[in-house]
């Protein structure tokens, strides 16, 4: 109980590291640059959202179209980059652990309503969580874009930091989990034979002291934690997961793996309509060079105390 006591207050004062955002994207080993106001859907602060129940919830602070739309096609490996604040710096806390999750929904849906669909999940396996994997990765988790059909989607990952989860948000908002997500825009250009249909609504699903979101990570067995989301759909592709960017060129079958029977989490609305806001918006096509592009590795610069775990600039959800 001691030891409890001290590694959550430590947590809750440790700013070295600090907080994530999902900055980067590479596309079959080849690096598609900064993301952020360009191809990614993401805040301009590293600060975590916590209230499930606002929209924030879905693409973070910034849910609005950017310019570019990348094309990819089944198979495509998307490796996706949390950095800290800048590429290759310290990623997130340590003491910030918790799973990495990825879901997608189509791009008209602007996120809102139960469209999303979980295409890949890790939590806490062979006596460690994802996040202690992300950081040794530098950052970086790829997944194998499925057999969608043709259109254009959002791919979403996300980090859940679960070192004040052992308290339920709606009760004390200075605690709870921590969300750390974005949105990526593509199109897929390949005919592929899976429609997406009702999935989940984060905004109803994720609940402050629900599976997955109300945990004690220093007091309860990292085994036995279940993340929340359901089930990783049956059409998702095994992909290289947490780890480093594949090589240049490197492509995996497309074959997904035997469909199992998946049970769809409760959803107590419909999907919320919504118009898409207007922007002019460019598809970039990237091709696949045969040597990969080594990303610069700059010296680690000390990062001042925040003060507080809400991060730089942090004032809360909406």
């Amino acid at each position: 109980m001691k030891f409890s006591v001290v590694a959550a207050a430590l947590a809750s004062t440790s700013a070295v590291y600090g907080h994530a955002k999902f900055q980067y994207a590479w596309k079959n080993g080849v690096d598609l640059g900064a993301g952020i106001g360009s191809y990614i859907r993401g805040p301009a602060s590293n600060s975590p959202v916590k209230n499930v129940k606002s929209s924030d919830i879905i693409c973070n602070t910034n849910n609005s179209p950017v310019p570019k739309t990348i094309e990819v096609s089944a198979g495509d490996v998307l490796t996706l980059e949390w950095q800290h604040d800048n590429r290759r710096d310290d990623i997130i806390d340590p003491t910030h652990q918790g799973p990495v999750l990825v879901y997608v929904a189509p791009t008209a849906s602007n996120g809102q309503g139960a469209v999303w669909h979980k295409i890949f999940d890790q939590g806490f396996s062979g006596g460690n969580w994802a996040t202690d994997k992300l950081i040794a990765a530098k950052g970086t988790v790829s997944i194998t874009v499925p057999n969608l059909a043709a259109g254009e989607y959002l791919i979403r990952p996300e980090i859940i930091a679960l070192h004040e989860a052992d308290t339920d948000f709606a009760v004390n908002p200075a605690r709870g989990a921590q969300f750390y997500m974005g949105c990526m825009q593509i199109k897929v250009v390949s005919s592929g034979s899976v429609k997406l249909s009702s999935g989940i609504n984060f905004q109803t699903d994720y609940k402050s002291d629900g599976t997955g979101i109300l945990f004690n990570v220093y007091g309860t067995p990292g085994s036995s934690y279940v993340s929340p989301g359901g089930p990783v759909e049956s059409f998702a592709v095994a992909g290289a997961g947490i780890g480093p960017v594949p090589a240049a060129g490197s492509k995996p079958s497309t074959t997904p793996p035997a469909p199992a029977t998946t049970t769809r989490p409760a959803t107590t609305t419909k999907p919320a309509s919504s118009a898409l806001p207007t922007s002019r918006m460019t598809t970039v096509t990237i091709r696949s060079s045969t040597t990969a592009p080594v990303p610069t590795n700059p010296s680690v610069a000390a990062v001042a105390k925040y003060g507080q775990c809400g991060g730089i600039g942090y004032t809360g959800s909406k």
